[in-house]
């Protein structure tokens, strides 16, 4: 009974953080963008698995702190992370610079590098397409991009740290499962409708609302015991 009640814990904390963390984030519009000119189902697979790869190694790290650093340190550590963040966040959404720049930054982005990649010369054109063969044997190209934009964009993220602090804190299987369920709800609607979407939501109130969020599971860290 306890060990179902530690699980539910971290999968609800790690729901609710990843979810306001993920809401117009880099890879929630890269997701979108991609979505647009691509077929869905490549891109959501694509988008999926790396976030999903990057939440097992975020867990598997926050899990394994413990036994290298004692818990006592962790525990402290994670509540610093907590209420870091949660300060991250709300200044994040006092100064926030607004979706359409977020949005137009990534669509820069993601532009500058498809043209880099149709301007390469033809023996660069011939090699591309030798490697996208052997590749597609295995893995659609789109698959590729998309995995490799999401995986690359979310490495060293403020959710990726607070997955590991939260993973270090809580039960890491509810982590594990909380994060993925949030992030296949993200993903799901940035490949959906995510440029739309994220006109409608203010992402003012979602960085303010998960500054908030990140304060009370320090507060609630701070006047837990440590186990």
């Amino acid at each position: 009974m306890e060990n179902m009640t530690s699980v539910a814990q971290g999968f609800t904390k790690s729901l609710a953080m990843t979810v306001l963390s993920e809401i117009g984030d880099k890879t929630f519009f890269a997701a979108a963008i991609l979505a647009m000119r691509h077929p869905r189902r490549f891109v959501l697979s694509g988008c999926l698995s790396a976030l999903i790869v990057m939440i097992i190694i975020s867990a598997v790290v926050g899990w394994a702190t413990p036994n290298l650093i004692s818990r006592t340190w962790t525990h402290h550590i994670t509540t610093i992370l907590f209420f870091g963040f949660g300060l991250w966040s709300l200044w994040d959404g006092f100064n926030d610079k607004g979706e359409a720049e977020e949005l137009a930054e990534v669509e820069a982005k993601l532009d500058a590098d498809w043209k880099a990649a149709k301007g390469g010369g033809k023996d660069n054109d011939d090699l591309k397409k030798q490697r996208r063969k052997f590749l597609s044997q295995f893995f659609s190209p789109i698959f590729l991009k998309a995995f490799s934009i999401t995986f690359f964009g979310e490495w060293g993220d403020k959710s990726q740290i607070a997955t590991i602090g939260l993973a270090a804190d809580e039960n890491p299987f509810g982590v594990v499962i909380g994060g993925i369920l949030g992030q296949a709800l993200c993903t799901t609607a940035a490949v959906i409708g995510g440029k739309s979407l994220a006109s409608q939501i203010s992402e003012r109130i979602v960085a303010l609302s998960g500054g908030v969020l990140f304060i009370v599971f320090g507060i609630q860290s701070v006047l837990a015991t440590v186990a």
